[in-house]
């Protein structure tokens, strides 16, 4: 089996190996030592400003996005929120669940944002920016410099779902005055699901503090005390978070983000160019390093996704809802070669000398 899916990834052997030991009781400095590390390479590869920390919480992605909300952003808010797919709509289902007041730049699948779209709220009073860097479902890839300008222009708390971009796509939370930024152990980081990473900026550190959040287990104000001292306020995701240290150092070892987000673009850009001829539509008008999006002209891209698990011993990442028919993903994160590469596009070329596609 080959992995393509956007996440879980294909994880190395180094990070696979770490997985199979023995997971060590965690109320012990050597354990405090690794996560003081990790919280070092993740604000140095997000580019954190200075005075920025690190939370680590046992959960999704989507938990990461629920604990900014609820812990940064209050009634007094008035926040705009980009929605162009799944994960748009779950920041504004997010904001809604929590009073949030909220306006919704809806986008349609596929297309980039831009400036007009921002122009008609520019000096209307808004306080917070919420948005996917990548919207996933869609593979659509932000223009962050541009959203940068605008929340500078008019002093917005930038929250950005970096989820499935970070590390595949180039993020500097400094230059971009971004506020917080939110990742997952399951994409670019290539480890097994289970931990959301927040990278908090002083301003947002400051928010925290004063907001009153309403739940324990997400509260970042408990989670930063225990920060302190590289621990976690409960029981966190022992070995992923071990993973995840043999992982950010296998990047730093490999000559660091930079690096790695040339190799991501490399596989992304090698499997857009072996494609051309199938008969597949790029949805996308702003690609990520991450994802392809792909429309199918001839089938259902639901049973692509069905037949390359079933006949081939492939994954590809299929789409759920309105998009289940319309568009699958090809994934470039994880432990993928050139070679591997070859060997779906053999199979696509197999399925279409079949009449499959």
């Amino acid at each position: 089996m080959i992995n393509f899916t956007v996440g879980p990834v294909q994880s190395s052997d180094s990070v696979r190996a770490m997985g199979a030991e023995q997971v060590p009781y965690f109320r012990t400095s050597e354990f405090s030592e690794v996560m003081f590390e990790n919280e070092r390479l993740v604000k140095k590869f997000a580019k954190a400003p200075d005075g920025s920390k690190v939370v680590f919480i046992t959960g999704s992605g989507s938990a990461g996005m629920e604990t900014s909300v609820m812990n940064t952003l209050t009634s007094q808010d008035r926040a705009l929120v980009v929605n162009g797919g799944s994960f748009g709509q779950r920041f504004v289902e997010l904001l809604k669940l929590h009073k949030i007041p909220y306006t919704e730049i809806r986008m349609k699948p596929g297309k980039a944002l831009r400036a007009e779209h921002l122009a008609p709220y520019e000096g209307k009073g808004y306080t917070a920016f919420l948005v996917n860097k990548h919207e996933t479902s869609t593979g659509v890839h932000y223009d962050m410099d541009l959203i940068s300008g605008f929340c500078k222009r008019n002093s917005l708390f930038m929250i950005v779902d970096c989820v499935s971009t970070f590390l595949a796509d180039p993020f500097d939370m400094r230059e971009l005055a971004a506020d917080v930024m939110i990742t997952g152990s399951q994409k670019a980081l290539a480890c097994p699901p289970g931990i959301s990473v927040l990278v908090l900026s002083p301003k947002a550190l400051g928010r925290v503090n004063e907001a009153a959040c309403v739940c324990q287990y997400f509260d970042l104000k408990i989670a930063l005390k225990n920060m302190e001292r590289g621990q976690t306020p409960w029981t966190p995701a022992v070995g992923i978070l071990r993973q995840i240290n043999v992982r950010l150092k296998e990047i730093e070892d490999n000559g660091g983000v930079e690096k790695e987000i040339a190799r991501i673009g490399g596989l992304a850009a090698y499997f857009r160019e072996k494609i051309k001829g199938l008969p597949f539509e790029i949805v996308s008008e702003s690609l990520s390093n991450a994802v392809t999006p792909l429309h199918p002209v001839t089938v259902s891209a639901y049973d692509i996704f069905l037949r390359m698990k079933d006949e081939y011993s492939i994954w590809v990442c299929p789409n759920g809802g309105e998009m289940k028919d319309l568009i699958f993903r090809v994934g470039h994160l994880g432990d993928l070669t050139k070679e591997d590469y070859d060997k779906l596009v053999a199979a696509f070329r197999d399925m279409q000398k079949k009449g499959f596609i």
